[in-house]
């Protein structure tokens, strides 16, 4: 094996001493993609790899796959399948082979058909669920890595900026939904890292929107939540802007958004948890006239998944290293009328925090 993949599967190892299981088993997703540095996909033919306390690999593997999997440098046996004679064989063989007892799985990606499949092959196996361990060596970023998110990042708001400037008032929440998507491709994203909400005046009060063939309006709020994948990573950044004309107090909302988002980078630093940096953010929407209209959390972390840890709300306790990376985007909803919510992607530093995002915050109303 290569060394970097030596280092990677060290992590598992470690943690499956830590739990005190035989092995962590990894399925396709952000943690497997992680270890091999290559994209696998989740389907309906189950693929699998064992890290084992002792050091040992194993894999899963559908024999339609094998030549990818040669790819990866990994050297432990694999037991292949074919779609012809099913899997049951070799999850026999494969926990036969490491004569497993327990194992730690990723209880948010692996699917219930191949938790069956293990217990079918070996009905005494004990398997824990440690999501938030498994998932913990993801949450520090390396320098590659934050590298990519800047630059999915910056196609982001290139596109946005795109997008805006061909703002008319005859457009739908759906004509800008499209027209964003055509700008990111065109900015150089790989992929958008989720499906954008772009929603307006009452309809940007539902936090996860979909977009809806309906003019927009001089006055209206326009909420714009979206992101770039690059290099295998995302962003995730949220605008809102108003329609020609902004009240007077739709401008009060958006200036207290405002500062409960500029407090969040204000506090973050190494060695904060994530209750303290909810706490503060969210303390700022509550000392407002429009307490009544939070809806959700300060933010999640961000990285090769849209949503991962950390979560960034009150009751999470989890101390935010260096290297972390999070949403901070208050909101407040007002349902039936508007919806307001700033986001920036924070890196948690050693004296402090950097935004990742750099599209301006000031409350911009688009001319029409």
């Amino acid at each position: 094996m290569t060394a970097g993949l030596n280092d990677r599967l060290g992590d598992y190892v470690a943690i499956a001493k830590t739990l005190g299981v035989d092995a962590v088993v990894l399925v396709p997703g952000p943690n497997f993609t992680r270890v091999v540095s290559h994209p696998f996909m989740s389907h309906e033919r189950p693929h699998l790899m064992a890290i084992c306390a002792d050091g040992r690999t194993a894999a899963i593997v559908p024999n339609l796959e094998l030549q990818s999997w040669g790819l990866v440098g990994f050297d432990g046996p694999v037991f292949d399948w074919r779609d012809q004679t099913g899997y049951a064989e070799a999850f026999a063989d494969f926990l036969g082979y490491l004569g497993l007892e327990s194992v730690a799985v990723e209880g948010q990606v692996m699917r219930v058909f191949v938790h069956h499949a293990l217990l079918a092959a070996q009905p005494s196996l004990r398997i824990v669920d440690a999501e938030r361990e498994i998932s913990a060596p993801r949450m520090i970023k390396t320098p590659k890595e934050i590298e990519a998110m800047r630059e999915a990042i910056r196609i982001s708001e290139r596109a946005l900026e795109r997008t805006l400037t061909g703002f008319t008032l005859g457009q739908t929440e759906k004509d800008i939904e499209q027209a964003l998507i055509l700008n990111l491709f065109a900015e150089g994203a790989e992929d958008h890292a989720f499906r954008p909400i772009v929603a307006a005046a009452e309809n940007a009060a539902r936090p996860h929107a979909k977009a809806r063939k309906v003019l927009l309006q001089r006055g209206d709020a326009l909420l714009i939540d979206f992101g770039a994948r690059k290099g295998g990573f995302c962003a995730d950044i949220t605008r809102t802007f108003f329609v020609g004309h902004v009240s007077d107090e739709d401008a009060e909302i958006y200036e207290t958004v405002l500062r409960a988002n500029r407090k969040g980078h204000e506090v973050t630093r190494a060695g904060i948890t994530a209750h303290e940096i909810d706490d503060a953010v969210i303390g700022v929407l509550e000392a407002s006239p429009f307490a009544e209209f939070i809806r959700t959390k300060t933010g999640h972390g961000l990285g090769r998944e849209v949503h991962e840890a950390p979560y960034v709300m009150r009751g999470n306790h989890m101390v935010l290293p260096a290297g972390t990376v999070y949403t901070n985007e208050p909101g407040l909803y007002l349902e039936g009328r508007l919806g307001v919510r700033i986001e920036d992607v924070v890196l948690v530093t050693e004296t402090g925090s950097e935004s990742l995002t750099t599209f301006p915050t000031d409350l911009r109303v688009l001319p029409c």
